[in-house]
């Protein structure tokens, strides 16, 4: 008898797979559970940035971990100094988004509720970083030893040295995030709420509702769910909608209106005031020098702008050491986060993540000596090259949905990846900007 032993072991070989691959799909479902069950807790909510990125888990880990220690572990600097930091690297991008997040946890943590009517209200010490900001946002190769002396020498308002670092870390963190919301759209479906006439309650975070945090006033939707819900009540079947959500959400609004009748203070009453400065917070307000935007660093010979060789100072052997002698830790929690985004599971090619991390690179004035450019050209279609740079040097221009035909083809998760790229690239360039500065000024 003669058997035919593939034939056998092909479906028990293809179960096997079947099987590996669904625990792989389930480990990281629930790693993503997790996550978000920690976002939860230390939150309240679970942000759309986090869903996006939802995707890619072991990236996602290692972002929150980095971005809950620079806002809110130890650190020389404040909370509320932090986020109203992050408010003016958001506010040079006009990311209403992020703007928005930030100035809701300023309150939430003590934060003068005066500052958001604008940076001329905020501290001088705040307003001293404005320039080191815009520089950083725009044109970061501007970044000099000046800039850095400056801060550090400024008599009363005076930054320390670790201080500074930290913000530096802040405002690179905001920047690139900011490509990463306007690349993946998230900031054109934000629209502010205008405010509730019930009040909301002190616990509630206005931005749960775009966040798919479903325990939440019903005044207080998404724009696309309160203007569904308008036509509803404009129909003839408004009644009969409006009684079915009001029975499935009657425990929540039990629960809401309880609420409602414990804060019926004067605590409530200023909570109402700042919650409604939040509502109608203006990026604009928070930046000046609004004409500084990018320019081509190639074709600024005229300034003689040296290229940055990263064989002279690199995030390896220089910027890292510095950032994590003067910040403890945070060089570990971003160096992770570099490796974690150029090693993720992706049907791109090593050849093409790295074309794409030193084309980003490149438009920001870092060079590498080892590369061939030549592969840029090759790797990346012109459409592709196009969306990178808007979405690494100018994401704000990028107000209407940004999606080449390149990048139509592939899986949201792919495109989320390649937005990812372009966001550690752009954060890792301005830390290297900024951090050769502090170098320069540390041994001058």
């Amino acid at each position: 008898m003669i058997i035919c032993t593939n034939k056998m072991e092909y479906p028990l070989r293809t179960q096997c797979q079947r099987v590996h691959k669904q625990v792989m799909v389930n480990g990281e479902k629930e790693r993503v559970s997790l996550l978000f069950m920690k976002a939860l807790v230390s939150r309240g909510s679970v942000d759309a940035v986090s869903q996006q990125m939802a995707s890619h888990p072991q990236y996602l880990e290692s972002f929150l971990r980095t971005q809950h220690y620079i806002l809110h572990m130890d650190g020389p600097l404040p909370l509320p100094y932090r986020h109203y930091i992050a408010i003016m690297a958001a506010a040079r991008h006009h990311c209403n988004y992020l703007v928005y997040l930030h100035s809701a946890q300023f309150l939430r943590v003590g934060g003068d509720p005066l500052w958001l009517q604008g940076l001329e209200a905020a501290p001088p010490r705040l307003r001293l970083l404005d320039h080191i900001n815009k520089v950083l946002a725009h044109q970061p190769w501007l970044t000099a030893c000046s800039h850095i002396q400056t801060l550090l020498k400024s008599g009363e308002q005076c930054w320390s040295l670790a201080e500074l670092v930290q913000a530096v870390v802040i405002l690179a963190h905001c920047h690139s995030l900011c490509s990463f919301v306007f690349g993946c759209d998230t900031d054109s479906d934000f629209v502010p709420l205008s405010k509730s006439p019930n009040g909301t309650p002190p616990t509630f975070c206005p931005f749960d509702a775009a966040n798919g945090n479903t325990n939440v006033p019903q005044l207080l939707a998404t724009p696309s769910e309160h203007i569904t819900r308008r036509r509803s009540l404009d129909s003839s079947c408004d009644m009969v909608c409006l009684k079915e959500r009001i029975q499935k959400s009657q425990e929540e609004r039990e629960k809401r209106e309880e609420r409602l009748l414990q804060t019926q203070t004067l605590q409530q009453t200023d909570m109402e005031e700042e919650e409604e400065m939040i509502f109608f917070t203006d990026p604009t307000r928070f930046i000046t020098d609004p004409d500084l935007c990018y320019q081509e660093f190639a074709r600024r010979e005229e300034d003689h702008f040296q290229v940055f060789r990263v064989q002279d100072y690199s995030w390896e052997d220089h910027g890292f050491s510095l950032v994590n002698r003067l910040y403890s830790d945070i060089g570990h929690l971003l160096d992770d986060r570099f490796r974690s985004v150029t090693t993720l599971p992706s049907m791109h090619s090593p050849d093409l993540k790295r074309a794409i991390w030193n084309y980003i690179h490149c438009v920001l004035g870092i060079r590498y000596d080892d590369y061939d450019y030549g592969e840029v050209n090759q790797l990346l279609a012109q459409d592709l090259k196009l969306y990178i740079k808007a979405v690494a040097c100018f994401p704000d221009a990028t107000k209407t949905p940004v999606c080449p035909l390149s990048l139509a083809p592939l899986k949201t998760s792919e495109r989320i990846h390649v937005n990812l790229l372009i966001m550690e690239a752009r954060l890792q360039a301005e830390l290297l900007y900024a951090l050769r500065a502090i170098t320069q000024y540390m041994i001058a």
